[in-house]
């Protein structure tokens, strides 16, 4: 039976990478997308979720447009990853859909209850959407089965040398998810900055000649500039769809588990996943944390997603 799961992004190129691999694959039965600011704004990250759902033709996914802010503090935008509309320049073309008349928050919490099997949460971007969830919605907890999440490191940050750029958007937010009790899966730079997407994979996506595959290309050729300017990265790293591969394919990761507190104050670690590896502090583990990837899996996995979207 296929896993009940709620898409919480910031599409940003890396999430269109994780939509598309979600709805391709039966292991996943995508019940809603909800959106959130980070990599651009919240209007841009809406219009970019049903603009690709109706580009890859994927019809009956409801989708909701969420927080356009963190919880304490505004957001800061992606843009110079992602482009200002977050997705690298590419236009894609108008899906002539509005998301739902009511907020992400609701729609996460209406999936969840009239659900007859537990939801996985697979959140790619800041989380005030799912930490006001929790907040609003305690009742429903028991009926959440995961959360398999990109955020934070154990080592680096990109936003700050400390911080992810997702945890650095909304810390507060990040500590109410990680002090949730749920059962929680951190997919962080650690492991995704192993995965690289370069001009290879481009080029095989672009010689499909099929128009999903030919604009994901065009937007990982934005992608792989910008990472090149900023980081000296001979490639492109894609974040989120690593969550998404760790729900249909447990153990594309390899996980420890460990005990995980965000920092909320400072300049630079504001956002700091503070990952206790030895067990110093004493505290129980609260969520297992990727450390490594299979990344030929991973890799081939999602280009072939990509590819099975025909015209």
């Amino acid at each position: 039976m296929a896993i009940p799961v709620v898409l919480d992004c910031d599409p940003g190129v890396d999430d269109a990478a994780g939509i598309l691999l979600a709805c391709a694959r039966p292991e996943l039965d995508v019940r809603a997308i909800t959106t959130v600011g980070g990599n651009t704004s919240v209007i841009h990250t809406t219009r970019n979720a049903l603009d690709l759902l109706a580009l890859a033709g994927i019809d009956g996914i409801p989708v909701a447009r969420g927080a356009d802010r963190a919880l304490m503090r505004p957001f800061l935008l992606g843009t110079h990853i992602h482009g200002a509309t977050g997705f690298g320049g590419v236009t894609l073309p108008d899906a002539g859909r509005a998301p739902l008349p009511i907020a992400a928050v609701d729609l996460i919490a209406r999936v969840v209850r009239e659900s007859a099997e537990p939801v996985t949460l697979i959140p790619t971007g800041p989380l005030p959407n799912i930490a006001l969830f929790l907040l609003l919605y305690p009742e429903l907890k028991p009926r959440i089965a995961h959360i398999c999440l990109m955020g934070g490191g154990v080592y680096e940050g990109n936003a700050t040398p400390a911080a992810e750029a997702n945890f650095r958007n909304d810390p507060e937010a990040a500590r109410i998810v990680f002090a949730s009790g749920l059962p929680i899966t951190m997919v962080g730079l650690n492991v995704t900055h192993r995965a690289l997407f370069t001009a290879e994979h481009t080029s095989r996506l672009r010689n499909t000649g099929r128009k999903v595959a030919t604009a994901f290309a065009a937007m990982l050729d934005f992608r792989m500039r910008a990472y090149g300017e900023q980081f000296g990265f001979a490639g492109a790293p894609l974040h989120d769809p690593i969550a998404v591969a760790e729900v249909l394919r447990p153990g594309i990761v390899t996980t420890q588990a460990c005990a995980v507190t965000i920092e909320t104050d400072g300049p630079y670690t504001a956002g700091r996943s503070v990952v206790d590896l030895s067990g110093v502090t004493g505290a129980p583990p609260n969520a297992d944390v990727a450390m490594d990837i299979n990344v030929p899996a991973f890799v081939t996995m999602l280009l072939e997603a990509i590819e099975q979207y025909t015209d």
